[in-house]
């Protein structure tokens, strides 16, 4: 079974990217799942419910998001909508170890067309990012509800240790950990011990003329100066990053593991 996982795509130059790039790659690698971050994908600060239509028509089963899920508030209503009237919506999840009060789910379970089951599991870490529960104990929680051997675990975190961390804690557990939110891809996959596939960042899908995604003059401002001003979403250089995965599909155990990075 092959998975992809398309990291943080950033604005509508991480939009065209992917656009581009997605169709040949799902059929030069014959890929059975797709899985897509989306929480930069409008205008590189949250989703909105047209932008996640886009993605899944592109061909994902499942879109993951982090710490910026919140800056669109059309989204709130798309992900909350009873799933037997609108499926899709069910389908855009938040990290799990939100307030248990937050709208939405931390993981989606479900089958391909051949009947194989999956899970994805959405987590954000705590080191250096505003507060949450413990990524580490709500991912025990989680995986006890899960029932599919694929589970691939977005892990939406700032600090390396935290994300080495958790793929060490997770390894033999789930198929992948693969990191997201630094928008920096990491030269460090590897399969760990237990069979379970690891990157530390796999990446923006966006514009790499910038700061992580943002214009550069605007960022440099305020580390010059100290103050205020609003990021606008950057557009030169676009690249699409994605990490792909080859497992069993009967134990989940990750074989290979594969970075990705396609530009103009």
């Amino acid at each position: 079974m092959n998975i992809l996982f398309v990291g943080d795509i950033f604005g509508s130059a991480g939009r065209r990217i992917v656009r581009e790039h997605l169709p040949h790659v799902l059929e030069s690698h014959a890929v059975d799942l797709l899985v897509i971050n989306g929480e930069n994908a409008a205008g590189g600060f949250g989703i909105t419910p047209s932008i996640a239509e886009e993605i899944f028509d592109l061909g994902a089963q499942v879109i993951t998001t982090g710490n910026h899920f919140w800056d669109k508030k059309e989204i709130f209503e798309y992900i909350t909508v009873p799933a037997a009237s609108h499926e899709r919506g069910r389908r855009v999840i938040r990290p799990a170890n939100f307030a248990t009060t937050t709208p939405g789910y931390g993981f989606y379970q479900g089958s391909l067309p051949n009947g194989q089951e999956y899970a994805v599991l959405n987590m954000q870490g705590r080191v250096f990012m505003s507060s949450t529960d413990d990524p580490f104990r709500k991912a025990d929680e989680m995986l006890a509800q899960i029932t599919a051997k694929v589970i691939l675990v977005d892990f939406h975190a700032e600090a390396t240790s935290e994300k080495v961390a958790m793929g060490w804690y997770l390894d033999g557990r789930v198929t992948a950990v693969l990191g997201t939110h630094t928008h920096i891809p990491t030269a460090d996959e590897r399969v760990l011990p237990g069979g379970t596939a690891y990157q530390t960042d796999v990446g923006m899908s966006g514009p790499y003329d910038s700061v992580i995604g943002v214009e550069t003059e605007l960022v440099l401002k305020r580390f010059l100066t100290g103050m205020p001003a609003k990021f606008e979403a950057a557009k030169g250089n676009p690249k699409m990053c994605a990490t792909l995965i080859s497992c069993d599909g009967t134990t989940g155990r990750a074989q290979r593991v594969q970075r990705i990075m396609l530009g103009e």
